[in-house]
């Protein structure tokens, strides 16, 4: 039997606001020093080669080069690639703006791969599964944050993306290194793909105890509904000892 729910799964479910919201970056963790992005201090930077990688100064990114310069160039050449004539009919801009949607969606993408695979449940998931996100592309569309569409998930075994990618795989286990060391449970794996095109994102994992996001099996539905509506407002709900907060 469905889950039946007296409360909404985010904020603003029924109604978007009246002003428009800030543009969500997500939880940003520099990739040398570990530090966590503060918004009223400054935004982190991306790497401009591989566009997924932050840095919160220009300073971490030099140092960080060396170790990061193998994913960073593996992750340009497959975007090049892409946009070669030999991909037929594919989209030049579909790179770029699959990028720009993942960024935009960040938070909803990674409680969709939070709720997907049970980790306030079974935390030991994060190291056997993933969420793969398949997308639909409007091209023709105007506004750009309506330009995809859900097609389907699934949750996949996490050797579906790290067997098929070793770079990529590295990186994830580099991730997830760091995190544990800073108490966290892991990286779980979140696979957006559009046709030919995809990006892996990992997401670092606090411990289940910090973690105050209430479990929602319409995680589906509620993605599905924040994607088709163009919404990146998306706050989810916690039921906490102060109450019910959205955030």
């Amino acid at each position: 039997m469905a889950a039946v729910y007296t409360q909404p799964a985010a904020a603003n479910y029924f109604t978007a606001p009246a002003h428009a919201p800030q543009r969500q970056r997500g939880y940003r963790v520099c990739d040398h020093c570990g530090a966590v992005e503060q918004l009223h201090l400054g935004r982190f930077r991306l790497c401009g080669g591989c566009m997924t990688t932050q840095y919160c100064s220009q300073d971490c990114q030099k140092a960080h080069w060396p170790s990061h310069k193998p994913i960073c160039q593996h992750t340009a050449s497959q975007i090049s690639s892409a946009k070669q004539p030999g991909h037929g009919s594919l989209d030049e801009n579909l790179v770029k703006n699959l990028r720009k949607f993942v960024s935009a969606h960040s938070t909803l993408l990674s409680w969709a791969g939070f709720q997907a695979l049970q980790l306030k449940r079974l935390p030991s998931n994060i190291r056997q599964n993933a969420l793969l996100i398949e997308l639909n592309y409007r091209h023709s569309s105007a506004d750009p944050l309506r330009r995809f569409s859900i097609k389907a998930t699934h949750v996949v075994p996490r050797t579906y993306v790290t067997d098929n990618d070793p770079l990529v795989g590295q990186d994830i286990l580099r991730r997830e290194e760091r995190c544990r060391k800073s108490g966290g449970i892991g990286c779980a794996v979140v696979l957006i793909q559009c046709g030919e095109i995809s990006q892996v994102m990992p997401v670092e994992v606090d411990s289940p105890s910090r973690i105050t996001w209430d479990t929602r099996e319409d995680w589906p539905q509620v993605l599905q509904h924040f994607v088709e509506s163009g919404r990146t407002d998306f706050k989810p709900i916690s039921t906490t000892p102060r109450g019910i907060v959205y955030g």
